[in-house]
């Protein structure tokens, strides 16, 4: 089975951790573990989310005055390589004799997108509101509420195709494990004159997954995270998990837009337009997932939920 693997930012650097080369190198060691259980037995294709990296490569460009900040595509494409280097010596260090490669892959954003006049996409770290307050006057971020605190939030444009899909669909068919479009893709645009430009932006990382497990015809998208499933009345007293459900389902529900609403967008386009399972829970939990014992599975019909 074709599987599109998503893990999510906050699963590789975990709330309240230093983002430190150590922590995330033994965060992406412990991920790794799952992701070689599965590809024992299923062919596998890696994304990952980018937030907590980006951001702080944002926060390191802009301590560095003596230069212009750096723009929000490259530190996207630093940020692609940083997490694919890590994964991909941990996943070989596993796998010995398998090939594993990482691919810096662009994602190709409408220029005209509104997302560009409205940022939603949290990245970096938390502060708080007399620090929030602060780096909106310094630096002229735009803020947005993340539980009690704040997180810096920059536009996040739909992605509309991924550049590089015919080279992955090559690496893929000659057996090897791809990770590719980390942090949902480096933006770029496509101008009339047919030149690729890259854009101030982070594409979601799970809207990317959901269109390349798409192209790339797989059996099932697996999103990953640090909860162990979707919730109903999530953090109340009637807080429960949802094991399974159909895609129409869940889009009558409201989820957080910053965490858990792109993962269930993202699982509802890929059961619409491909008829097919995708399934979100704990990193921990990837094979139990997989085999129908853990997480939520979403399809186009349920048995029912529960």
């Amino acid at each position: 089975m074709r599987i599109l693997v998503a893990l999510g930012g906050n699963a590789l650097l975990r709330r309240g951790q230093p983002a430190d080369a150590a922590t995330q190198r033994r965060n992406v060691e412990a991920a790794a573990v799952g992701l070689a259980e599965l590809a024992a037995d299923h062919e596998l294709v890696v994304t990952h989310g980018n937030g907590p990296q980006v951001g702080l490569l944002a926060l390191q460009s802009e301590s560095y005055r003596s230069v212009a900040p750096y723009p929000l595509d490259v530190l996207g494409a630093e940020s692609e390589g940083m997490v694919g280097h890590l994964l991909e010596l941990a996943l070989r260090n596993l796998m010995p004799g398998r090939e594993v490669v990482t691919v810096l892959t662009e994602t190709v954003v409408d220029p005209d997108d509104p997302a560009f006049e409205d940022p939603t996409k949290p990245i970096g770290p938390v502060y708080s509101a007399a620090e929030a307050a602060r780096l909106r006057a310094e630096r002229g971020w735009v803020l947005g509420r993340d539980g009690d605190r704040y997180r810096r939030v920059v536009p996040s444009p739909e992605p509309r195709a991924i550049s590089e899909l015919r080279p992955l669909r090559l690496l893929i068919d000659a057996g090897v494990l791809v990770i590719c479009a980390g942090g949902g893709g480096i933006p770029v645009t496509l101008g009339a004159d047919g030149r690729l430009r890259g854009v101030e932006g982070v594409v979601d990382k799970d809207l990317t997954a959901a269109l390349l497990a798409r192209r790339l015809d797989a059996d099932l998208l697996l999103m990953l995270t640090d909860v162990d499933a979707v919730h109903l009345a999530w953090g109340t007293d009637h807080d429960r998990p949802l094991r399974e459900a159909e895609a129409d389902q869940l889009r009558t529900m409201t989820f957080a837009a910053g965490s858990m609403g792109p993962k269930v967008d993202a699982a509802c386009r890929f059961v619409d337009a491909t008829g097919r399972i995708a399934a979100i829970g704990a990193l921990a939990d990837a094979a139990a997932i997989v085999r129908g014992e853990a997480g939520t599975r979403v399809g186009p019909v349920a048995a029912g939920a529960r």
